[in-house]
């Protein structure tokens, strides 16, 4: 993926967290913590799991594929919002990831 597209998939998705806040702060009077943050990701990560085994037919469910779609989806929103929140240059730390691991492999 293009530098663009990595700089126009973060400033969508910080702008749909910031429309979530905006929620929160309408509805409960605070935006979410980073640990609520965290929670919310760890719980979807869990339904990509679940979609998973959907999607391998070892779990019942219906439409299975865009239910997991959707979710794979959103889990690297999530890390985009995660790594905004912490500090993380989340193309800095892929790019150094992959450079790491494909040393390791070779």
């Amino acid at each position: 993926m293009d530098q663009s597209n990595w700089d126009r998939i973060i400033e969508r998705s910080l702008k749909i967290r910031e429309s979530y806040h905006e929620l929160e702060r309408r509805h409960h009077g605070s935006e979410w913590t980073l640990e609520e943050d965290a929670l919310a990701y760890l719980t979807d990560a869990g339904l990509v799991g679940r979609n998973i085994m959907s999607h391998q037919k070892r779990w019942l469910k219906k439409d299975s594929e865009a239910e997991l779609k959707h979710k794979l989806g959103e889990n690297i929103w999530w890390l985009i919002v995660l790594a905004d929140r912490t500090g993380i240059n989340i193309k800095e730390a892929v790019e150094e990831f992959l450079t790491k691991t494909e040393n390791v492999l070779k």
